[in-house]
């Protein structure tokens, strides 16, 4: 059963780190890109600081379990999906197919977030 659980804590750990840093190399061609607007460049920053802060707070949290991180986590997920919220309300939400794309970041970001929180209890025991 330990094994299970170290695979798991893996598991979870890679997919969290995969996605900081999906959002990071995101960030780098959006800002160092000629053709992208003044808000998506903003938006380019707010993802890029989610993934390098979501680096930052995983390590602690593989490392030493600080109880401090799964909080973190939470507040600049939130952070996150406001940006994008905010963003879809200004641009005229139309459904369909942004819907899909919110909800598929509300996972990813629930999923990173209980990588945290696994990798924190599993630091307890």
């Amino acid at each position: 059963m330990e094994k299970q659980n170290k695979l798991l804590r893996a598991g979870f750990g890679l997919f969290s780190l995969s996605v900081s840093f999906l959002l990071v190399f995101y960030a780098v061609n959006v800002i160092y890109g000629s053709d992208a607007s003044y808000w998506l460049r903003n938006f380019a920053y707010v993802a890029g600081g989610y993934g390098l802060a979501n680096t930052y707070i995983l390590s602690w949290a593989w490392r030493n379990g600080a109880k401090w991180t799964v909080t973190a986590n939470m507040v600049i997920g939130v952070c996150l999906f406001g940006v994008v919220l905010v963003d879809l309300y200004r641009e005229g939400f139309s459904g369909g197919m942004q819907l899909a794309g919110l909800l598929g970041l509300a996972f990813v970001l629930a999923i990173n977030w209980y990588a945290i929180k696994v990798l924190c209890q599993t630091a307890d025991k």
